[in-house]
């Protein structure tokens, strides 16, 4: 990473020729003639070396880019525009450019020399020392002068692991392009052949470069390699390493490629390729044969005038691959059995004429062993405030959500205490482990007596009872399910969070082929690790969370395999400690992974495999919990994506209930966070207009709900509101989920005529809304003399009427087992001419004796009442435990009433009536 000293200094500056960037660590000439503001600038400075015996340095700065921004990060877009841009930018000349034409950033050079040739004209040598940033210019004649911001180049961290990968990369990129102009030169023309010797030096260069120094190999590979005028720019406004590193990278691997498939085999008389073919068509081991012997400068590859020799005994030893391999295999903790299997194959592999196909085949498998994680392990810090910062982290990041938190922290405080018996197993283990070996043999200088065969049997038993002892890991298999946008993935990652672990997301969904999980066999073609092993390689320790994101899209059965199943032995915490990978072939123990699986439905999930894991549900979520989401995490994440601050946006609680109701149908908070993003930029807007008129006194921050119409537009949604007054007939029902996983209040309407006792049923019900009208009207009819409907126990009162039966929003399906009590209560309204109170809304359904049977989504029935204006609630009684997950605020808005039997609910609707057949039936509800 780059970072500037802190303080401004002045400099002179030197425009650079069109296309022409100078970078640290890089030497560059710069023509002396028709440079009048270079002439003036030297003359001013050829004094200072007598004076004080510095070198003379200027600021080589290059022209801007007619498709660049100063700061030479952002693109600039327009065809026209470009077309203005290029015309002008051809125009520019070094020796008479503009202050507007220069570029924002650029590189203090230091004259290392003077170079001139007969007939030509002079150049000086300047060498990049250090980048800067131009604050302001401060005079253009006779030469620039500009104050700067000098920037220090800060060495990498080790630590890092995204830059010492980015490093490795960048340095065998430079290896392999090293190789392939080698290759290219000697099968090219004589005057374009790469010098052995600047090819040795390239070569040194590369390989003794360190991480510290990852910055400037990165500038001196730009500088060597084909990098356009605009992305030399943008180096050089790199300052941050791990970005200039990504940069490079990809210039190093478009070059290699290009060289790859364009350079033309012409003439070698070593081999028995034919003339004229294209090196991306020779097959790769050859190809790689045909590379080796030109880095090796064997006498049949090296250029006329050569000898042909690898060098003198001087030279450093070229570095040899196997040995680098065997040297990596050494360094990783290895498990025994891979152990085993590595040495095995590195007897092979040194044995193989690298020629040979299989060469590259056992190579490539020997370098996935090395990068699988067998050993290492991400430390548990483990201590007493532990389970108070996972809890933290937890609840700053997702709100409610309770049960998985719970369980999390569950996991954690096992953790814990398995960590604490382990260290107390261990030390005892020690001290045993210690006076074994001193009795033994006995000890004479500390007088210890050699311990009998008894003792000793016994000491040994001892120690294997406390080995015995140790506890292992087990992490659980979680299962997260519910509607999208509910925040499951992102829940994992803050699970990976609060234990300190890496985290890797693996996308199940549209995977069709088992070898996709377990690994291609090393037999086939372009074999390869399994997501799995990958995702172990990735992250490089063997104890992360893995997110196995939309596992309820696996594919199923095919002719590739079954998905599905092959996930069984991933996910079983009694077999995973010996999973085993097709291309690996060598059990690795997956114990130590958390996996938490994410899926939208559990049906698709096969029956085996979602045994094996702990389903935790996550429901959508309700009106209450998305207000608090809002304000908590949503809208201070808009309001600072849309360039305001804090006090600029004020959203009411009526303002965002209006925007969850009105404008979002939904289980999560996708859509939500988009309206809200909407009203974010409104007043940005107003906020910009306010500040371009000096009249940000007269800026409202202030949204009312009024403004929700023109911001948004007119509303999509309409809720369901209490009616004011009752009818009989009319009964105000409960469902759990109305469009986007809300809780909502559903009118039941019923209505008689004459007739011959034909129900009509309208409105979209589905089969099990039909049967609770059935079972409702049965139990009326057979309880209608009890009830004073009839005068005769056995007087049918469906004799001469016949019913209409319908619930409004007719487009919308309606289903579900919660409506049977307010089919019920809804036809004795009807028959008795008795209305129910608009206030009381009922939910359960019943069974032909009368009972009152517990139904689901009792959470968002309760929101969704108190939303609509419901007063009293009745729920049946194995649905009070239910009620304890229900938010405070809806306890305190609503009256909730349990009831077991029909009876009960009619006393609770009207108190006052009298029924003929009350307390005989009373006494039936108790049994």
């Amino acid at each position: 990473m780059g970072s500037n000293n802190g303080r401004a200094t002045k400099l002179p500056l030197v425009p650079l020729a069109k296309g022409s960037v100078l970078l640290p660590g890089v030497t560059l000439r710069i023509p002396v003639s028709n440079r009048p503001d270079l002439a003036n600038l030297l003359s001013s400075l050829v004094d200072r070396p007598k004076r004080d015996g510095s070198s003379i340095t200027f600021g080589c700065i290059p022209l801007s880019s007619p498709f660049l921004s100063r700061d030479g990060q952002q693109l600039l877009e327009g065809s026209d525009a470009d077309e203005t841009r290029r015309e002008e930018w051809d125009s520019i000349d070094a020796g008479q450019a503009r202050k507007d034409d220069l570029f924002g950033h650029g590189t203090i050079g230091k004259v290392i020399g003077v170079q001139r040739r007969a007939y030509a004209e002079p150049f000086l040598l300047v060498q990049g020392a250090q980048r800067f940033t131009v604050k302001r210019i401060l005079k253009d004649r006779p030469y620039f002068e500009a104050e700067v911001l000098p920037h220090d180049e800060i060495a990498p961290a080790h630590g890092d692991p995204e830059v010492t990968e980015l490093f490795q990369q960048l340095r065998q990129l430079s290896r392999e392009l090293l190789t392939l102009l080698r290759l290219s030169s000697l099968l090219s023309a004589a005057s374009s052949r790469l010098s052995p010797l600047v090819a040795r030096k390239f070569e040194l260069y590369i390989s003794k470069t360190e991480l510290s120094q990852a910055g400037r190999l990165a500038d001196f590979m730009t500088d060597v390699s084909d990098a356009s005028f605009e992305e030399k720019l943008r180096i050089l406004a790199s300052f941050n390493v791990k970005e200039r590193l990504e940069r490079v990278v990809e210039i190093l691997t478009r070059q290699a490629q290009h060289i790859k498939s364009s350079v033309k085999v012409t003439a070698i008389s070593s081999t028995s390729f034919p003339q004229n073919t294209d090196i991306g068509q020779i097959d790769p081991r050859e190809r790689e044969l045909l590379a080796r012997r030109a880095v090796s400068g064997l006498s049949g590859f090296a250029p006329p005038g050569t000898s042909g020799s690898r060098g003198g005994d001087n030279e450093e030893k070229e570095p040899n691959e196997v040995d680098e391999l065997q040297q990596k295999l050494e360094e990783a903790q290895l498990s025994p059995e891979a152990r085993k299997v590595a040495d095995k194959e590195m007897k092979r592999l040194r044995k193989m004429n690298p020629a040979n196909a299989e060469y590259g085949v056992c190579r490539t498998y020997l370098e996935n062993l090395v990068e699988i994680p067998w050993m290492k392990v991400t430390e548990d810090q483990l201590g007493p405030d532990t389970l108070k910062r996972a809890r933290k982290q937890l609840d700053d990041d997702h709100y409610g959500l309770e049960r998985i938190k719970k369980r999390l922290l569950e996991y954690l405080a096992v953790l814990r205490l398995k960590q604490s018996t382990n260290q107390d197993v261990e030390r005892q283990i020690d001290g045993l482990t210690k006076d074994l070996d001193a009795s033994t043999a006995g000890d004479v200088e500390k007088d210890v007596p050699m311990m009998s065969e008894n003792d000793r049997v016994a000491l040994e038993t001892k120690l294997e009872v406390l080995k015995s002892k140790r506890m292992t890991d087990k992490s659980p298999i979680l299962l997260l399910t519910g509607p999208p946008g509910t925040g499951k993935t992102s829940l994992a990652r803050s699970v990976a969070a609060s234990l300190g672990r890496k985290f890797h997301r693996i996308s199940l969904g549209g995977v069709r082929d088992e070898a996709e999980i377990r690994g291609h066999r090393r037999t086939y073609v372009a074999a390869m690790p399994g997501l799995i092993v990958n995702g172990l390689k990735k992250v490089g320790v063997a104890n992360p969370v893995f997110l196995l994101d939309e596992i309820d899209k696996v594919g199923g059965s095919n002719f590739q395999g079954d998905p599905s199943a092959a996930m069984l032995e991933v996910l079983d915490p009694e077999q995973n400690n010996s999973f085993t990978d097709h291309y690996i072939n060598i059990p690795i123990d997956l114990s130590k992974v958390l996996f938490i699986a994410t899926a939208n439905s559990l049906d698709t999930i096969p029956a085996p495999l979602l045994d094996r894991m702990e389903t935790i549900s996550l429901s959508g979520y309700t009106t209450v919990e998305k207000r608090h989401i809002a304000k908590q995490h949503l809208i201070p994440k808009q309001i600072q994506a849309n360039g305001l601050s804090a006090g600029q946006v004020d959203l009411s609680d009526e303002v965002i209930d209006k925007t969850i109701t009105s404008y979002t149908r939904e289980s999560g908070v996708r859509n939500l966070e988009r309206e809200l993003g909407s009203i974010c930029r409104h007043k940005a807007v107003q906020f910009a207009d306010a500040g371009d008129a000096d009249r940000l006194g007269d800026y409202n921050p202030a949204v009312t709900v009024d403004d929700l119409e023109d911001i948004l537009g007119i509303e999509r949604f309409e809720e369901e509101i209490a009616e004011k007054h009752g009818r009989p007939g009319v009964v105000t029902g409960l469902v759990a989920y109305s469009t986007g996983g809300q809780g909502s209040i559903l009118f039941i309407e019923v209505a008689d005529m004459p007739g011959n006792g034909r129900v009509q049923l309208t409105g979209k019900l589905g089969d099990v809304l039909k049967e609770s009208v059935e079972v409702a009207l049965t139990w009326v009819k057979a309880h209608s003399f009890e009830l004073g409907l009839t005068h005769d126990p056995n007087e049918d009162i469906m004799k001469s009427r016949s019913l209409h039966v319908h619930c409004p929003s007719g487009a919308i399906p309606k289903d579900g087992p919660s409506a049977g009590l307010a089919h019920t209560v809804a036809l004795i309204s009807l028959f008795s001419n008795k209305p129910v109170p608009p206030q009381i809304a009922m939910t359960g359904e019943v069974s032909l004796r009368g009972r009152v049977m517990p139904v689901g989504g009792i959470k968002e029935k309760l929101i969704g009442a108190l939303r609509a204006g419901v007063k009293t609630v009745l729920l049946p009684q194995h649905n009070r435990k239910d009620v304890k997950d229900i938010p405070q605020e809806v306890k305190d808005g609503l009256e909730i009433i349990y009831v077991q039997h029909i009876w009960e609910a009619l006393r609770q609707i009207w108190p006052d009536a009298h029924w003929p057949g009350q307390h005989i039936n009373f006494v039936e509800s108790r049994l």
